[in-house]
């Protein structure tokens, strides 16, 4: 487990309306975003993060689900026209406190006061777990419109349901906040990637024409957003098939946040539909340290073992993602197509009858006959004409498999090339379906992939390592502005020691490293490399090695023989009972009562 990664839980919404939870999950996200600006520290991002919400668990079993050494947990309470965050750290290795913090503002500031929450925490994970390098700022101001903003976190919040009418309440609100303040760039990119979905999967030509409008309008305010990049991607990917540019825009998206999973899961699906299956499985992993528990990553990586026919490894990441979401209805068709492969006719049957959201049933059972008695099936075309014509298929190209599979390759090529033609968001994948393979050696499907995949359209292939080097996806590398010469890490190091060992600094209980910095003379930045690289030891360790020497003095001393343990903590600098008897275990093994009664 990484010590510098944190998970920051759903906020509650304390407010006297309920649906005021559209602000407190705003506020979450715009916290985790904040913090993955920062090199070195793994943010456990938003999927993974709010398949909490609501749930009462031990944070050491959260810790263990998403691989983080810290949780942050908090409550929102909004009234009228303020704002009162609470705040608390926990380590999730033993559940301990290390930090809390209570935070009133008007609305008005809600931005400064998400980024005070954010650098707040940054310091205490820094201080306490080893460097790390901090801007002077983590959260920019998006707009002066609090109206807007209020605005736009309601249509995330519908957005982020993946249901119609959540996207076309999202769709509403977003033109509504930039009607409010078109200098917001926000709302322009949400509203350009739900176009862009929309119009795939409809297809809707319309609606991809009004995602570029979007998109470009938001780019006239920002051009250097990584949501902007990652909502163009999307409409170059999954709107026009155009590969190339979509890559290069997914990259981008990525090089300016790192840890935005979304777009590193696009570019996954897109090496997975043009069956760069390495490359694609490379970034697949990659997002699920980020993301444990989000159920697309599963999906994600159930599909590319499918697309290269190996369904029981399909089926165990298919599992994987029906235990975080048992309604996800792509991960519910993915485990169906996975046992017909796999000839399990039982486990297919009884999954279909047991379960509500079974995607196609008839058709899924006439797919399987077709797939294992091929010759004496007894299935005239006919049947398959009427339940064409009877059933809705919205995600799964069930017709066309049905077809291939039955042997009715004509009408399964119209299918495909109508389809491939309008570039429906269900055929993305068509090079690699296995229920094509029936039709994959004609001469109509050669010629569909000869035009979806002409080498210009095409990225250059180069591994994930060659697209990360030099890019912000080297998180771990030292920033070489920190690093100092010889001759300044020797001067702040006597200063540092005038500090500590004349001057007892460690004895106030509110030092921080940032104060300890600007007594030194440098940047905090320099001040926590150098303890860390130079020292080998956190800033807390260090001066709590400090306060640690002090009380075993003062404890061994007669003079103080009246007065108690924590007493005598206090006067050495420590701030509460648990970081001292935390601190002094870790150091010595024994408790402190032990310890003195070993050395009166």
């Amino acid at each position: 487990m990484d010590n510098k990664s944190i998970a920051i839980l759903p906020f509650l919404n304390l407010s006297s309306d309920p649906e005021n939870e559209y602000f407190s999950d705003g506020i979450t996200e715009d916290i985790i975003n904040a913090l993955t600006r920062i090199q070195g520290l793994k943010v456990t991002a938003r999927t993974s993060s709010f398949s909490f919400k609501g749930r009462q668990m031990d944070v050491r079993h959260i810790g263990n689900q998403l691989g983080v050494s810290t949780v942050l947990e908090g409550s929102v309470r909004k009234s009228k026209k303020r704002v009162r965050i609470s705040t608390q750290l926990i380590q999730t290795t033993d559940g301990f406190q290390i930090w809390s913090g209570r935070f009133d503002r008007e609305i008005e500031d809600i931005f400064e006061l998400q980024d005070e929450i954010s650098l707040a925490i940054a310091e205490q994970i820094r201080e306490n777990f080893g460097h790390l390098e901090i801007g002077e700022r983590l959260v920019d101001v998006p707009t002066q419109n609090i109206q807007a903003y209020n605005l736009y976190l309601k249509a995330r919040y519908n957005h982020l349901r993946w249901d119609s009418e959540g996207i076309e309440n999202a769709m509403k609100f977003y033109q509504q906040c930039i009607e409010m303040d078109p200098d917001f760039s926000w709302p322009y990119f949400g509203a350009g990637y739900c176009h862009s979905m929309f119009g795939s999967w409809t297809p809707n030509i319309t609606s991809l024409d009004m995602a570029a409008d979007y998109i470009n309008r938001g780019f006239e305010v920002d051009d250097q957003s990584f949501l902007g990049y990652y909502s163009k991607a999307t409409l170059e990917f999954w709107g026009h098939w155009n590969y190339r540019e979509a890559e290069k825009l997914y990259l981008r998206s990525m090089a300016l946040n790192p840890s935005y999973t979304e777009a590193e899961e696009g570019l996954a699906e897109l090496y997975t539909a043009i069956g760069w299956f390495d490359e694609a499985m490379d970034h697949t992993r990659h997002i699920l340290q980020l993301d444990p528990l989000s159920p697309n990553h599963h999906f994600t990586k159930a599909n590319i073992h499918y697309l290269q026919e190996d369904y029981e490894s399909a089926l165990v990441s298919t599992e994987a993602a029906l235990r975080i979401d048992p309604n996800f209805t792509h991960a519910i068709t993915m485990k169906q197509l996975s046992l017909i492969k796999l000839n399990r006719k039982e486990a297919l049957e009884a999954y279909l009858g047991d379960t509500a959201l079974a995607q196609s049933p008839k058709s899924c059972s006439m797919l399987y006959t077709l797939t294992h008695q091929p010759v004496d099936h007894g299935i005239k075309l006919e049947e398959i004409d009427q339940l064409v014509q009877e059933e809705v298929f919205t995600l799964t190209p069930w017709p066309a498999f049905l077809y291939a599979q039955y042997g009715a390759k004509d009408k399964a090529l119209k299918l495909l090339e109508e389809a491939v033609g309008d570039k429906r968001g269900q055929f993305a994948n068509f090079l690699s379906r296995p229920f094509l393979d029936k039709i994959r050696e004609t001469d109509g499907f050669k010629e569909l992939v000869k035009k979806t995949f002409e080498p210009s359209r095409l990225p250059n292939k180069r591994s994930r390592q060659e697209l990360s080097n030099g890019s912000a996806h080297r998180k771990n590398e030292v920033d070489a502005r920190l690093l100092m010469q010889p001759d300044e890490i020797e001067m702040a190091q006597k200063k540092l020691d005038q500090l500590m060992v004349e001057d007892a600094r460690y004895l106030d209980t509110e030092l921080t490293l940032r104060t300890l910095a600007a007594e030194v003379g440098l940047h905090p930045n320099k001040l926590s490399w150098m303890l860390n690289d130079q020292v080998g030891v956190s800033f807390n360790d260090y001066v709590n090695n400090f306060r640690l020497e002090c009380f075993k003095q003062k404890a061994v001393d007669p003079a103080n023989k009246n007065f108690t343990l924590l007493g005598l903590a206090f006067e050495s600098g420590f701030n509460s009972k648990s970081t001292f008897n935390d601190y002094f275990k870790k150091k010595t093994g024994i408790t402190p009562r032990k310890w003195l009664k070993k050395h009166k």
